[in-house]
Formats: C-alpha cells, sequence, structure tokens
C-alpha cells in the first residue's frame, strides 16, 4: 500500500507546487508588465542601453544585466523582424518568471524602427509590436504631425464612446506572437499607450534629433499619448552644424528640450556615460541609456552603478 501511495502523494505534491506557482504569477499580472512605466509612475529613473547585437547569448546576458529597459536599434542596422522575435525570445529568462512571480520581465524591450514620418511608420511599428516590444522609438520627430503619426501607428482603433478615443489607432489586429511573449490573454486591453491610457503597457518614445524638433517641442509634448522625450545629442549637434554635443549651443538647446518636459510632466531622455550620467539626472532626466551593448561594459556598468547611486536606486 505504502509503495503504490508514493506516485499519487509526490504528484499531487508537484500539481500543488505548480497551481501556487501559476496563482502567484496570475496574480501579479496585475501588477505593471512595462517595468519601465512603473518606474515612471513611481518618479524613479529608468536605465538602459541601445543594443545592436543580437545574438542569442547577448539577449541572455542583457536579461540578467541589471538594466530596466533595452533599445534594440534598427534605425542604424537592418530593420528585420524575424530577428527582433529571436531577440525577445533569447530574452526571455523562465528561472527569473518563476522566483519573481511576474509576468514583467527585468528589462524591458523597446524597438527603434528607421521610419520618421509616413507610410512606413505604420507597417514598422505594427510589425514590432506584434511580435511583442513593450513599446517604440520614433527617431528624429520634427513636428506634432510626426508625433500623432507615431501615437495613432501605436494604438488600436478605440472603443466608441471611451474618453481616450483620440489620437484615433491605426494598428491592425494580429499579436498572436505578442500575446504568446506577454504571457497575457488581454493583450489588446493591455496593449495602448501610457500616460493616455492609464493602464495602457506600451510606450511611444519620441525623440528629437534636430533643430526643427527643439523648436517645435511644445507642440510636440502636447500630442496625446507622448510617452517619453528622448534627445539625441550627438545627431541634434550634427543638424545643428556643430562637431559635438559639448557645444554651449547644443546644450542649451538639450535644456530647452529639457525643460518644456519637466514643465509637462513629461519624462525626458538622453543618452548618458559614467562622466554624465549623475549630472543628467540632477537635471531631471528620468529615462536614460547608460551605454551600447555587447555585454555591459565596464564603463557601462560604471555608468549604470553611478546612476543608480545618484538616484537611490
Amino acid at each position: 500500500m505504502k509503495k503504490q501511495m508514493k506516485p499519487i502523494v509526490v504528484a499531487s505534491f508537484a500539481i500543488a507546487l505548480l497551481v501556487n506557482s501559476v496563482g502567484t504569477v496570475s496574480q501579479e499580472t496585475e501588477m505593471r508588465l512595462n517595468k519601465a512605466i512603473a518606474l515612471l509612475e513611481n518618479d524613479e529613473p529608468a536605465f538602459g542601453l541601445l543594443s545592436f547585437d543580437y545574438s542569442l547569448n547577448n539577449a541572455r546576458s542583457l536579461s540578467r544585466s541589471g538594466l530596466d529597459f533595452i533599445i534594440i536599434d534598427m534605425e542604424h542596422a537592418p530593420f528585420d523582424v524575424e530577428r527582433i522575435r529571436e531577440f525577445l525570445l533569447g530574452m526571455t529568462d523562465k528561472r527569473a518568471i518563476l522566483e519573481k512571480g511576474s509576468l514583467q520581465p527585468n528589462v524591458v524591450p523597446f524597438v527603434r524602427i528607421p521610419a520618421s514620418g509616413g507610410e512606413d511608420v505604420l507597417s514598422q511599428v505594427k510589425q514590432a509590436l506584434d511580435v511583442g516590444a513593450f513599446g517604440i522609438m520614433f527617431p528624429s520627430v520634427n513636428n506634432a504631425d510626426q508625433a500623432e503619426m507615431a501615437v495613432r501607428a501605436s494604438r488600436y482603433p478605440q472603443l466608441n464612446g471611451v474618453d481616450d478615443y483620440e489620437p484615433r489607432g491605426l494598428r491592425g489586429r494580429n499579436p498572436s506572437n505578442a500575446v504568446w511573449y506577454w504571457g497575457i490573454r488581454d493583450y489588446t486591453a493591455k496593449a495602448d499607450l501610457w500616460p493616455l491610457d492609464p493602464s495602457g503597457e506600451l510606450l511611444a518614445i519620441i525623440q528629437i534629433e534636430t533643430p526643427e524638433g527643439v523648436e517645435n517641442i511644445e507642440e510636440i509634448i502636447s500630442v496625446p499619448g507622448t510617452g517619453v522625450i528622448f534627445i539625441g545629442p550627438s545627431d541634434l549637434s550634427a543638424a545643428m552644424g556643430y562637431a559635438n554635443s559639448a557645444a554651449p549651443e547644443v546644450e542649451a538647446a538639450i535644456q530647452t528640450v529639457l525643460s518644456s518636459c519637466l514643465a509637462h510632466d513629461v519624462p525626458c531622455a538622453i543618452t548618458t556615460n559614467s562622466r554624465t550620467v549623475e549630472t543628467r539626472l540632477a537635471q531631471g532626466f528620468r529615462f536614460v541609456t547608460v551605454g551600447l551593448d555587447g555585454g555591459l561594459s565596464t564603463g557601462t556598468q560604471d555608468a549604470l552603478n553611478r546612476g543608480r547611486n545618484a538616484s537611490g536606486r
């Protein structure tokens, strides 16, 4: 009798463990899936980097890097949706999900697309979001019309009568891989832009990289659905005719954009390194990259540590 009972006891114990684990994860889906948004809602800075290395080894390394987000850069690399899909799969850390008891990734993936306006934006955003990205970075946005197109491309058409109907969404519905990657059933309900939809889990990151963008920042930042304004110092300095971002005129432009973000309570982002991260956080930047990838270099790790120490995180 004892021998016959053993398998049943073991099986029951295993099932209980599984139910308990699944139940825990199920309960935790009520928390934010997008860690970057959760940090911004709590007025805490988010730290990340730009990723050009789409290898599975790099994906695995970044998933346990201690960063809060990565931006998969397909503006300066080929726009390849299948590579995004593979990279996201490589970042899936089952052990972390089990230990955390939550479907929220420790490192949230965003995608920077190459298009900055027009029809290409619609197709590129749709494909990147459909494979599971948690938001899009839109390079070189120069005016409110381009910002609105970015927002509309990221949203599904809204139901009649809702408060946040505008800007009307243009994204087509076929998020099968995103549903699987996020691990939730109600993907379409959560796949909307924060803070336009307070419960939305997607982030529209609008890049300001030209004098036109700086000049029009008030109109751009006022477009509903704008989640983060990201200043690109290198491209901005080039567009302004300077060799690098150290020129006082470039810094003045950066501060103009930052001031608008602070006045409108919109998170402002910028690239940093170990020499600048503490200063930028003190100025009010809340969403910063601390380097490039290929594994966390000594400089990137130093910038991340400095940023966390400066912000109390």
